[in-house]
């Protein structure tokens, strides 16, 4: 009982992931042939869903069984769990297989295949590829569309603008000083002689 593992339990704290454990009728065929000394992997293995292959009216071994439901760059994503060598070796080259054996009582998940990481560079590369050949058409369409000069001919016509001073119309206009004028001299009043009175006996005289 010290050897026993719980790999439900187990996965989703190793991964810190939800995990589903799912088996194939091919893989219990196969552990109930082998007899007695499979007995309590039997027992574990029917607690699991059941994952339906094609292998329904002729079963085939389980490393075959599994191996046939990895196809090339594994869509479905499968982590395999197994501690058949021979498997892992296989399942090494299709790229994208997660592979994860018991390394005494405690879950390993192996560093991805040269397979794998292959493909990711290559992936990578071409998403590279891509950017730079989108940049390029993008300049190419600018080109013939002249949108280059239109860019820069916006550019050349914007002038920075000058300080602009203040509002006429808000300034107060300044109160200018009333010239005056000055008034002309009054003509002098002009003297009226005195007038002489000539005595009356001496006009009297003179009429005479």
């Amino acid at each position: 009982m010290q050897n026993q593992v719980n790999i439900k339990e187990q996965l989703p704290k190793y991964l810190n992931a939800s995990v589903k454990v799912v088996t194939t009728p091919c893989v219990l065929i196969e552990t109930e042939g082998i007899g007695a000394v499979l007995t309590g992997a039997l027992q574990i293995l029917r607690r699991y869903p059941i994952h339906k292959c094609s292998h329904k009216e002729k079963p085939v071994g389980a490393s075959r069984c599994i191996k046939s439901m990895v196809v090339p760059n594994n869509p479905s994503r499968y982590v395999v769990a197994t501690q058949d060598i021979g498997l892992r070796e296989k399942l090494r080259e299709v790229a994208g297989v997660a592979l994860i054996y018991l390394h005494g009582n405690a879950p390993t998940l192996e560093a991805p295949s040269e397979k794998s990481q292959a493909v990711a560079s290559e992936k990578t590369a071409r998403k590279t590829d891509i950017v730079g050949y989108q940049k390029e058409i993008l300049e190419q369409m600018k080109k013939v569309n002249n949108l280059d000069q239109g860019e820069q001919s916006q550019h050349k016509g914007t002038k920075k603008r000058k300080r602009a001073g203040p509002n006429p119309l808000s300034c107060k206009k300044s109160k200018k000083a009333k010239k005056t004028i000055p008034s002309k001299a009054a003509p002098k009043p002009k003297r009226k002689r005195p007038k002489i009175r000539t005595p009356k006996h001496v006009k009297e005289e003179v009429v005479n």
